[in-house]
């Protein structure tokens, strides 16, 4: 097999490293699913970060030529994500969600959520936008949606929920990087437990949802990711049900609240089969988000206490 400063020999451009990293990606057959769709999409991203480019550069850029410092930097880079099988996310310590950058790593799982798409367009219908006051995000991890909603309502305060302290030192690094200390509160809490009490106009949550049999079967890239953070118990419900039934006692009369749970939609609807869940569609794809607004909470409290 050759060594990394004889492949370096060989390939000249920028483009020639995509390619190489392309081939090298299908070969060893790594797993996409931490924000990027393809071999290509991965190699671009690694590659051009290893040169400090940015991705609205020219194309021509693509066949200018590497130094060999630069290339050793991008093969190690490429060559890592094979071996390692970490999410590129985890290599370049930064993940994109709605827009914005984010510093990430293996205390918190790489941010890829479809609510991206609810809070750019600040959750309307459901709500008027300009009457939100305050968004409470459960299970927050990286912070990444907490700051967005923050910038989505750039009036609103925001409580950013998390029961693991090293998901809440990451969150914290990212609050202070887009300097909303006075805006985005961080609470260590088992969901609602520490939560101050108050009406929050939105709650929403991406939390663990993944169920046993899931667990069993995910990807080597996903086990690089926190357990705290995936695992929710043999159906995957286990913190959405205490959520559905704690959640209406810090939701205003008029708010919202929505709840990512994936592929543990079908358990949830088994479970509380008379409750109208409403599934949101999403333009850029993503599915297992439901919403439902107080009234409703209201409606179906008994189901959820008796659950």
């Amino acid at each position: 097999m050759e060594s990394l400063e004889q492949i370096a020999k060989e390939l000249k451009t920028l483009r020639d490293c995509v390619r190489w990293g392309v081939s090298r990606f299908n070969e060893a057959g790594i797993f996409y699913g931490h924000g990027m769709g393809s071999a290509l999409d991965e190699s671009v991203y690694l590659c051009l970060f290893a040169v400090y480019l940015s991705h609205d550069f020219s194309d021509e850029y693509f066949d200018c030529h590497l130094s060999h410092e630069e290339k050793m930097r991008v093969l190690g880079l490429l060559q890592a994500r094979i071996v390692e099988r970490k999410p590129a996310a985890y290599l370049t310590h930064e993940a994109w969600f709605a827009g914005l950058k984010f510093y990430v790593d293996e205390r918190v799982l790489v941010p890829r959520s479809p609510i991206a798409e609810l809070i750019e367009n600040r959750f309307e219908p459901w709500v008027e936008a300009e009457r939100v006051d305050s968004i409470l995000d459960l299970c927050t991890g990286s912070g990444c949606i907490a700051i967005a909603c923050a910038y989505a309502f750039d009036w609103a305060d925001v409580d950013a929920v998390d029961i693991s302290p090293g998901a809440l030192e990451v969150a914290e690094q990212n609050v202070q990087a887009h300097d909303l200390a006075d805006r985005v509160n961080l609470i260590e809490s088992d969901l609602f437990d520490e939560v101050p009490p108050r009406r929050y106009d939105i709650i929403v949550s991406n939390p663990p949802y993944v169920d046993a049999e899931d667990m069993a079967a995910l990807p080597d890239e996903y086990l690089h990711e926190p357990e705290l953070g995936l695992t929710a118990g043999q159906d995957g419900l286990d913190l959405v049900i205490p959520m559905l039934q704690q959640a209406r006692r810090f939701l205003s009369d008029q708010g919202i609240l929505v709840v990512e749970v994936g592929n543990s939609q079908h358990a949830l609807q088994a479970h509380f089969p008379d409750v109208p869940f409403f599934w949101l569609d999403f333009e850029h794809g993503g599915e297992g988000i439901f919403l439902l607004t107080a009234e409703q909470l209201d409606e179906y409290q008994a189901m959820f206490d008796t659950a």
